[in-house]
């Protein structure tokens, strides 16, 4: 798991799957290592699902740092209506987000890099198990990156865990001049709310 946050994981490819249960949705997603969580989908990602209210309905939305694609794809059966952008670093992730995107039939998932994303579009939500373990700079330049992309009305869910420094990320994002409160609190998780 060290690498997932590399673009190409030297990791030998092993195959996997897992299995996504929500209350709204039941997805098979195919896993591999060298991405996030290969093995099952983590408590944190399971916190900001069950947590967060429904995404807008249209418009483009954010899963940033997606690996395999499970937040993309909860974004996308819940607002059919929307473009959800699953962005990440990893090229094994992306891969994995658009054959597992294909597989629910969610066809307005497009699974890109993070510098591929045209410079004209803004995020009505942006939802995410941000990368923390990247360390605190790289953590901050890429939530600055892409929270200055929030429409005015947009709003982002980021889940962190208590113990990786939610609460320190929180005071960050506050001094940074957002808009920030901490929505819920599960296992040890924080899910932030943010806005402008």
């Amino acid at each position: 798991m060290a690498h997932y946050f590399s673009e190409r994981p030297e990791t030998a490819s092993r195959p996997g799957s897992v299995d996504l249960v929500l209350p709204d949705l039941h997805l098979r997603l195919e896993t591999d290592r060298g991405v996030f969580s290969p093995d099952r989908v983590d408590v944190g990602t399971r916190a900001l699902l069950e947590s967060v209210p429904p995404p807008p309905q249209e418009g483009d939305l954010l899963d940033l740092g997606c690996g395999y694609g499970p937040i993309a794809l909860t974004m996308a059966s819940r607002a059919p209506g929307a473009t959800v952008w699953a962005v990440d670093v990893n090229r094994r992730g992306l891969e994995l987000t658009e054959r597992n995107a294909q597989a629910a039939r969610l066809y307005k998932v497009r699974p890109v890099h993070v510098d591929e994303v045209p410079d004209d579009v803004k995020f009505r939500a942006i939802w995410s198990n941000p990368a923390i373990r990247i360390g605190k700079p790289a953590l901050h330049e890429m939530l600055t990156r892409w929270l200055t992309r929030l429409t005015p009305d947009g709003v982002a869910y980021l889940v962190v865990q208590k113990h990786l420094g939610s609460d320190s990320l929180q005071r960050w994002l506050g001094e940074q001049g957002w808009q920030v409160s901490r929505e819920a609190s599960r296992a040890a998780y924080r899910i932030l709310k943010v806005a402008r």
